[in-house]
């Protein structure tokens, strides 16, 4: 999911100004108590806010690194010795004083045979720090409970809040944002929150990549690929809800499992629909946006572990915690019953059995867990098997698939030359 080490403050850092960890937070009804504590950790914030470099100190930060560099070039990229580097630290100003440190230097010193870093890099790495700073004081201050954590109410907010500052959202109609802050939470919930606790530790947000694709939309110059990638896009938030839409063929604004069955290239199998609709929250039989929004993420994403805990539920029909050929057979048996409905002789499940076996290679030879999918790296596939006919289809001619692929790329260097 694109995650990296963030190096972010411990959690106390920002909340420890409630003193939640020693008092208890005053009840609903203690409305004085509630108000001393949100302005509290309002001026606590704010003075966080106040030690983070401005853009005028940023400034003056890289022209001091760029006044001591030293030479020579290193390609085109302007180096500094460690001397310099403790100079510049001089100069700085208290602010900057935590990042010109022994530890960071030599975090960025890589294969310089003077020993000396990247101006370029270090001062990266200080934006990048600036920036998590910011940003995780800018998600606390949606933090009502002030415990470390956003509840979906309160990420609704904060996206809600974000979108007029994201130029590539301009186009979006007002009526649109409500789903639009749908969409965009449920990925953070959907991969976040995989207990469905209802609440997302800050720290788990920064953590991950999708704060970065969400706030990639301030690019004004966002090529049209990027976009189409980006979960968080105009285009892709429309083309989800155009989906739904387009599925909900009366109109009422929900799916009924026959609506559903046309989902993507309608070769999903009846039976793992049925159990999409036993399993997930329906009313009156019908599905809502936000759980077909967790539905689509789930396909769309089979290699992660989020999507394979979600489809893995839907096939542990007994929820023993995991597969046996018994749950095996009955999944696959609807595929087998698709091929005779497209006229394709039905393929053996004795030999989809062995080879599902084979890719999983799990822990106990007759069990497959949901961790022994995760595991194997070809979880994805396994699931796509009992679930998809055009999945299963995929698999069974994977080598015509590559050898056709390899045709065409052949063909299109012929066609360079």
């Amino acid at each position: 999911m694109g995650c990296y080490n963030t190096g972010l403050m411990c959690r106390s850092e920002y909340n420890s100004c409630d003193d939640d960890d020693f008092l208890q937070l005053p009840a609903e009804d203690e409305v004085l108590l509630q108000k001393l504590r949100e302005e509290s950790r309002a001026v606590f914030l704010q003075r966080k806010s106040r030690e983070l470099l401005d853009n005028e100190e940023l400034q003056n930060l890289w022209f001091l690194l760029d006044k001591h560099q030293v030479p020579p070039v290193s390609g085109e990229e302007a180096m500094i010795s460690y001397e310099a580097y403790l100079k510049v630290g001089e100069s700085a100003g208290p602010k900057c004083k935590k990042f010109f440190t022994a530890r960071v230097y030599a975090k960025l010193l890589h294969s310089d045979p003077y020993g000396r870093i990247s101006i370029m890099q270090f001062f990266n790495y200080v934006m990048r720090k600036v920036w998590l700073h910011q940003t995780r004081i800018g998600l606390s201050l949606y933090d009502v409970a002030g415990q470390g954590y956003l509840r979906e109410s309160d990420l609704e907010n904060y996206i809600l809040e974000l979108i007029p500052t994201l130029p590539q959202l301009d186009g979006l109609e007002k009526s649109f944002y409500s789903f639009y802050v749908c969409t965009a939470v449920r990925k953070f919930f959907f991969f976040l929150d995989p207990l469905r606790t209802g609440k997302i530790k800050i720290q788990d947000i920064l953590a991950c990549s999708f704060l970065d694709d969400l706030l990639e939309l301030r690019d004004e110059e966002l090529s049209k690929e990027s976009q189409e990638s980006n979960w968080f896009s105009a285009p892709s938030a429309l083309r989800v809800y155009g989906q739904y839409l387009n599925l909900d063929k009366d109109h009422n604004g929900m799916l009924s499992k026959e609506e559903l069955s046309r989902y993507g290239t309608a070769t999903l199998t009846s039976v793992f629909l049925d159990r999409v609709f036993q399993e997930c929250l329906t009313y009156d039989g019908e599905m809502d946006y936000k759980t077909y929004l967790d539905f689509v993420l789930a396909l769309e994403n089979r290699k992660e572990p989020a999507a394979l805990q979600y489809i893995f539920k839907l096939l542990d029909m007994e929820n023993q915690g995991y597969l046996h050929v018994f749950s095996l057979n009955y999944f696959f048996r609807a595929i087998q019953e698709q091929m005779k409905l497209h006229g394709q002789e039905p393929v053996s499940f004795q030999d989809v059995k062995d080879e599902i076996f084979d890719m999983v290679k799990p822990k106990d030879p007759y069990k497959i867990t949901l961790q022994d999918l995760v595991n194997s790296c070809q979880g994805d596939t396994v699931i796509s098997i009992l679930i998809d006919l055009n999945g299963f289809w995929t698999y069974e001619n994977r080598e015509v698939l590559v050898a056709n692929d390899n045709d065409n790329s052949s063909a299109a260097d012929l066609d360079d030359t």
